[in-house]
């Protein structure tokens, strides 16, 4: 069983608190506290304070608890969390204490502050165990490893329902259906899977629509296998490819390729972004490109950093992050490439194992 260091990750988020200058922090995220303590259901609260570690659940939760959580003492609380928890700070004449701004509710926030004596300091903070968690570590990357191939090994299925007739819900089932059978915990996001117009659309789940005799598939899906998430696309052809159509599929792939070659340490998510859209934009495609180049890829689907226009955030290695440039061009469908990198000390390593090679799907 693959072993993660929780006690390191700890130490490391307590330095980043002394950085801060903070005495406490709280957290309340699902993902940070898998990160942090290996909980991983709904209703937990750990708060680091003063050098001690509490994890707060409620009853429902508590073999679970004292099973997954590591390095931290497991309180069963009576009421609201933030209740327990706040009778332990309150304890300290004063402190600064941190809270998940950017992922706690205003309501939350505003019974922090109402709960404890108001020479206890509650600091917002943003991104502060995000930061940590965008460098994977050598579980992290075994375990996204994992899913990518699974997510890669499913996908077959996907490709070998698709034909015209079938419906998209159709093509999405025996994906989803097989990878619950081969153990994944879930799917990453809703599957994308759009054929012919419908490819025009981004973000087009599944629909009960059939596929038709001609034009693109996109197939956009993802597992998650023990916390992690994978992520991928590819877009098959039903019936014979056109010139335009073969045009447009080998400037894509070309786009992808370039972003994937400026996938390197020290370089700005931006400029992964700008190596994409100008080499779609010698392609005089660029305007099909509606999104942006990347993201990053964990515990969550969507994670920093962002690799988007102007985005300053340099990787670094460890770095596990997503290139899926598409064009769109409404009334004619889309087509969209991406695969899974992790930055390494000199370049990237690509995990996603499954070609790019144009697919025809006989439309007989």
């Amino acid at each position: 069983m693959l072993r993660m260091d929780y006690s390191g990750r700890q130490k490391k988020f307590q330095q980043t608190l002394v950085d801060e200058e903070l005495d406490g922090f709280v957290v309340t995220h699902p993902a940070n506290l898998r990160y942090l303590c290996g909980y991983t259901s709904s209703n937990g609260l750990l708060l680091l304070l003063a050098g001690r570690r509490v994890f707060f659940t409620d009853g429902r939760y508590t073999e679970q608890a004292r099973e997954e959580v590591k390095g931290a003492r497991v309180v069963i609380a009576k009421g609201p969390l933030m209740l327990d928890a706040a009778k332990f700070i309150g304890k300290l004449s004063s402190a600064a204490v941190g809270f998940e701004a950017d992922l706690t509710t205003v309501a939350t926030a505003k019974q922090m502050r109402e709960l404890v004596h108001r020479r206890i300091e509650w600091k917002p903070t943003s991104g502060l165990i995000m930061r940590q968690r965008m460098i994977k570590d050598g579980a992290e990357l075994k375990l996204i490893r994992d899913a990518v191939k699974l997510g890669a090994k499913v996908y077959e299925h996907a490709a070998k329902a698709i034909g015209p007739g079938v419906r998209e819900v159709e093509v999405a089932g025996k994906l989803e259906f097989a990878a619950r059978q081969a153990g994944a915990d879930g799917m990453s996001f809703d599957t994308i899977v759009a054929a012919g117009k419908r490819g025009a659309l981004p973000h087009g789940r599944a629909s009960t629509q059939a596929i038709p005799r001609h034009g693109f598939v996109v197939v956009d899906s993802g597992v998650i296998l023990r916390g992690y998430c994978s992520d991928m696309t590819r877009t098959v052809h039903v019936g014979r490819v056109s010139r335009v159509e073969r045009e447009w599929y080998a400037a894509v792939l070309e786009a992808q390729l370039v972003g994937i070659a400026a996938v390197r340490p020290g370089v700005p998510a931006g400029e992964v972004d700008e190596a994409v859209r100008s080499a779609l934009r010698k392609a005089k495609l660029d305007r099909y490109f509606t999104h942006s180049t990347g993201h990053g890829v964990g515990l969550e689907i969507h994670e920093p950093p962002r690799l988007g226009k102007e985005q300053p955030e340099r990787l670094e290695p460890g770095m596990v992050v997503t290139i899926e440039p598409g064009i769109y061009v409404p009334g004619k469908g889309g087509i969209r490439i991406e695969d899974m990198v992790v930055v390494t000390g000199n370049g990237c390593e690509v995990l996603t194992p499954v070609t790019k090679e144009l697919i025809e799907v006989k439309a007989s």
